[in-house]
């Protein structure tokens, strides 16, 4: 997405050795990869098509490239789509930071960052709700693991997609 893929950019800044992206829609996939690796030379942006809800999957992919850090921004987000498919909500949001934070404790991981969202304060929406959830699930995970679990809250973020701003223009 236009957080997750912006969160890249800023990282390749540092001069990773690798940058593994993991991403369940192929055409987002493929597009962000494309648009990394002509920016970044260095190193390698290794592209994975898979669903962060896929434990088997992600275990295999946290084994084989044992990550040191883990920036999770990967999220059902649209607040009104989200009311009408509140299982799958849950399923992806919570499930997915189940399956994450699970596989980072298995592989040492040093750092787990989850990218939240401002709506998870007193939650009134179904997607804010699962947010808060992930940020307790990673609190509480932060406390039996040898990974240090974060959590950062962005606000609406300028130009995202779905945003007001690209709605607007459009």
């Amino acid at each position: 997405g236009s957080i997750g893929s912006e969160i890249c950019r800023q990282v390749l800044k540092r001069s990773p050795r690798q940058l593994i992206l993991m991403e369940r829609s192929e055409n987002n996939l493929f597009h962000t990869h494309r648009r990394l690796s002509e920016l970044w030379r260095v190193g390698e942006v290794i592209p994975l098509l898979c669903d962060v809800t896929d434990e088997a999957r992600v275990t295999y992919e946290f084994e084989r490239f044992r990550p040191h850090l883990v920036l999770h921004a990967a999220a059902h987000k649209h607040v009104p789509l989200q009311e009408l498919n509140a299982a799958e909500c849950f399923m992806n949001n919570v499930g997915g930071i189940r399956t994450l934070t699970r596989a980072a404790d298995r592989c040492n991981v040093e750092r787990f960052l989850l990218i939240s969202t401002d709506k998870a304060v007193n939650p009134t929406s179904v997607m804010g709700a699962t947010k808060r959830a992930c940020e307790i699930y990673c609190q509480a995970f932060a406390r039996v693991s040898g990974t240090m679990f974060l959590s950062v809250r962005f606000g609406n973020v300028l130009a995202s997609e779905g945003s007001v701003i690209p709605i607007f223009l459009e």
